[in-house]
């Protein structure tokens, strides 16, 4: 028990403990999760965690501790934000998987469920609060990386679809995503945080390349994705057109909260 604890939230973090207590082996005193963003996998070992990932996230979905905050019309446990961070504080005490959906779970997801349409919402929430469907973020580019808002990846219009051309980079888990969260830019002309929309792409349409990059440790869980003229429809737009800065400083947003939890183990074990 937590002594700052409201007696509802002590309830709720007994609760959350028993269940991860049930499913998982504690970590010893002094280890710390591994991350698969920063851990160096091999091929075989990405594919592995990837698996073990999905099937914790399936565990935590069926037994109703996925999305703690997220409503339950989308799978979630319709808690609090203050849940949401007691269970992820439990949760790092445990040796479970997780880090490879984080960019979907953390990132992604809440940015379109802040941003999304009601049919957006009841598409693709479900499919990856579940781990069913694994995302990654395209925003990064080869000339665009501190000056995000600088990026070229082009979005042209044409009718009920848009056409994006460009190339994104540093993308964890490209190679093994079924969606990804896409910045483009719809106009050249407007101010370089103004000219920019926000796409869900499909990983695997028609003129999408992700090519993992070979670091110097022989690891490979980033990439570099090349959209050669791929056709989204205008349905998996996120936000209004010219919305895309609100989706970026949100999703930047999200993935500064969902850093908070596994980052307490780190921080008790530098203390």
């Amino acid at each position: 028990m937590d002594p700052h604890d409201s007696p509802e939230e002590a309830a709720f973090r007994a609760e959350a403990r028993a269940f991860l207590a049930a499913h998982a082996q504690p970590l010893p005193p002094t280890a710390l999760a591994m991350s698969a963003i920063v851990a160096e996998w091999s091929a075989d070992e990405e594919a592995q965690r990837l698996a073990e990932a999905k099937a914790w996230q399936r565990t935590k979905f069926d037994a109703g501790w996925a999305g703690i905050a997220w409503p339950r019309v989308y799978g979630g446990r319709g808690g609090s934000v203050v849940e949401e961070l007691i269970f992820k504080m439990e949760e790092s005490e445990f040796d479970v998987p997780h880090d490879a959906l984080v960019v979907g779970l953390g990132w992604c997801g809440p940015a379109v469920m802040q941003h999304g349409t009601d049919a957006q919402r009841d598409r693709f929430l479900g499919p990856l609060l579940s781990g069913d469907e694994v995302w990654c973020q395209l925003f990064s580019e080869p000339g665009a990386g501190s000056d995000l808002a600088g990026l070229q990846t082009k979005a042209l219009r044409d009718g009920d679809e848009w056409v994006l051309s460009g190339q994104k980079v540093w993308t964890t888990f490209a190679h093994h995503a079924d969606w990804g969260l896409c910045i483009a830019r719809h106009d050249p002309s407007a101010p370089k945080h103004r000219g920019l929309t926000a796409f869900m792409v499909d990983m695997r349409a028609g003129g999408v390349e992700a090519r993992p990059l070979r670091q110097m440790t022989d690891s490979s869980n980033f990439n570099e994705v090349f959209l050669n003229d791929v056709r989204v429809p205008d349905h998996t737009r996120v936000g209004q057109v010219g919305d895309g800065w609100r989706v970026v400083i949100s999703t930047f947003m999200w993935e500064r909260f969902n850093a908070v939890g596994g980052s307490l183990r780190v921080i008790d074990a530098l203390a």
